[in-house]
């Protein structure tokens, strides 16, 4: 059985948070690869203000290609409507075959809102959900698998990783502001967001 990992989000912009959750749950999980899938339109942001998909896309392939165990793919940009996991998995599963098993990486604040998602329980048959956990949000991982009973107990799980306090959001703050993000996130992604003038006051 191949144990594939998804990395899915907005990634606006991706950043070495992303990144080092990803290898620790590849080595934790001893996956074979990690595909980083950027969401098109995802259903739980607004769109208003959002990086166009093809920039975000193309971030995270910058900020991606020095690892062999890395991937990016476009399938949820070529897909229309609002990104849902579920059919993201299930298009997985057409490609890849019976002999994957899929693990979906988030934060475990999004595992909070796992009740919330399209057709979650039928998401959880369908694949592993690896939740990145900093100290304080056990307790909080262990409600939501209680929540979905023994599906969520068998499907849900968490992994300590190495806490850094970076998020995109702070990214585009401190750009707009005209701060510095060297060491926040690849010199690849920041010479991109230069060159396309990403994420700057109008």
């Amino acid at each position: 059985m191949e144990k594939i990992g998804i990395m899915g989000g907005t990634f606006d912009p991706i950043h070495y948070g992303h990144l080092m959750t990803a290898e620790a749950v590849r080595d934790e999980y001893q996956l074979e690869h990690v595909i980083f899938i950027p969401a098109a339109t995802p259903p739980h942001k607004k769109q208003s203000g959002l990086t166009p998909a093809f920039h975000r896309y193309n971030m995270t392939l910058l900020a991606t290609c020095s690892n062999p165990y890395f991937s990016v793919s476009d399938i949820e940009m070529n897909r229309r409507g609002p990104s849902y996991t579920i059919d993201t998995i299930k298009q997985l599963k057409e490609l890849y075959g019976t002999q994957a098993e899929f693990y979906f990486i988030t934060g475990a604040d999004a595992v909070q809102g796992l009740p919330t998602w399209h057709r979650i329980e039928e998401l959880l048959k369908l694949c592993h959900f690896i939740a990145a956990t900093r100290q304080g949000c056990l307790p909080d991982v262990d409600a939501i698998k209680d929540y979905f009973g023994e599906l969520g107990r068998k499907k849900i799980h968490r992994l300590a990783t190495p806490e850094l306090q970076i998020s995109s959001t702070d990214i585009r703050r401190r750009l707009k502001m005209n701060y510095s993000i060297k060491y926040i996130l690849p010199d690849a992604v920041e010479q991109y967001i230069k060159k396309e003038h990403l994420y700057q006051s109008p």
